[in-house]
């Protein structure tokens, strides 16, 4: 059996862990593993392969990022594309596909799964926002990364009597800036699930000076909105082959430091953490469970359980169907939101 391997969408810490993990299983086992460059791009056109061997996935634990590439390439826009990948599975001499990655690269794995073909799912989004499962690959770091920012920004902002903003990552769903912010002690967090208007913010940094409290951190998802903030001018936004707008060109943390600075008078700086929350090396945690996801993956295969992505559920790794975890985006619940609130 030969059992191919890619990773799509963003890159996050952890991948390597995962590939590992399929790749050291399968050699267990006898089977050879081809790696796919660059997401579903490496299985267009001609397509773009090369077996893995043993000594290539040795020492990739600790590295960040992904050995194999990766891409925002979507077949499912294109016409005719889904057929070229079909092909190339088979010209390739695919007998197996793990595809690790967020809701964009698994609608793609499930659709090919529909039409039949074996492939199962690894669950990767920094914004850990799948369906069914507790955990994404690279979650985990990218929080660290923002505990670490906000932590390190409460002594310049005290030392200089600031209002500290801090974009991180969150398109739809705002976990990592929950998660992030509230490990880090920011004074104010808005996430793209629960509605904050301008007034609430300059409200709340006008009652901490009252208090005594000269600084103010505040953590943002980057795909949050402000009701009352000054909207970006309209059009140009590049958006990707999904569909989804580059969320670095809204500025939402610029626009809401400057409108904070005019209407208050308050010194503000902002901090946009962008890409490192998806860089450097991955914490344990990650790497322990996109070890155990990675290895469960190569079960599946094993079993022939196609159509199927390992989940984590409490300590536990079950199995969901792809088309369960990209039904919709999985948001912070409320009580959740409202635990964060105590401490404002």
């Amino acid at each position: 059996m030969q059992i191919g391997i890619l990773t799509g969408g963003g890159d996050a810490p952890g991948l390597n862990a995962a590939i590992r993990g399929v790749a050291r299983s399968a050699f267990a086992a006898g089977a050879d593993v081809l790696g796919v460059r660059n997401g579903w791009a490496g299985l267009l056109e001609v397509g773009d392969a090369s077996p893995l061997r043993p000594a290539d996935v040795s020492g990739i634990l600790t590295r960040g990022g992904t050995i194999l590439g990766t891409s925002r390439a979507n077949p499912l826009a294109e016409d005719g594309a889904m057929e070229v990948v079909a092909t190339n599975l088979g010209r390739l001499g695919i007998d197996a596909l793990v595809a690790m990655g967020g809701d964009d690269t698994l609608s793609v794995a499930a659709a090919l799964a529909e039409r039949g073909l074996p492939v199962v799912g690894v669950p990767k989004t920094v914004d850990n926002d799948l369906q069914v499962t507790e955990y994404c690959i690279g979650f985990d770091t990218a929080v660290s990364v923002v505990t670490e920012a906000v932590d390190r920004l409460h002594s310049t902002a005290a030392s200089h009597h600031r209002v500290m903003v801090v974009e991180a990552m969150g398109r739809e769903a705002g976990w990592v800036t929950l998660m992030g912010g509230l490990a880090g002690g920011a004074d104010m967090i808005v996430i793209p699930e629960f509605a904050v208007n301008l007034e609430e913010v300059i409200d709340h940094l006008h009652q901490r000076r009252r208090q005594g409290k000269t600084f103010s951190i505040i953590a943002v998802s980057e795909g949050a909105e402000v009701a009352g903030l000054p909207t970006p001018s309209a059009g140009g936004e590049p958006v990707d082959a999904f569909g989804h707008v580059q969320l670095s060109r809204r500025g939402i943390g610029e626009r809401l430091g400057r409108q904070l600075e005019d209407v208050t008078g308050f010194e503000t700086r902002v901090t946009v953490l962008g890409h490192t929350q998806r860089g450097g090396t991955p914490t344990a945690y990650d790497r322990i469970w996109a070890t155990r996801v990675g290895v469960a993956a190569y079960e599946l295969v094993r079993d022939g359980r196609f159509g199927a992505i390992p989940v984590k559920r409490g300590d536990r790794v079950e199995t969901a169907r792809l088309s369960e975890v990209i039904t919709e985006p999985r948001l912070v619940p409320e009580d959740l939101y409202r635990l964060a609130q105590i401490f404002y």
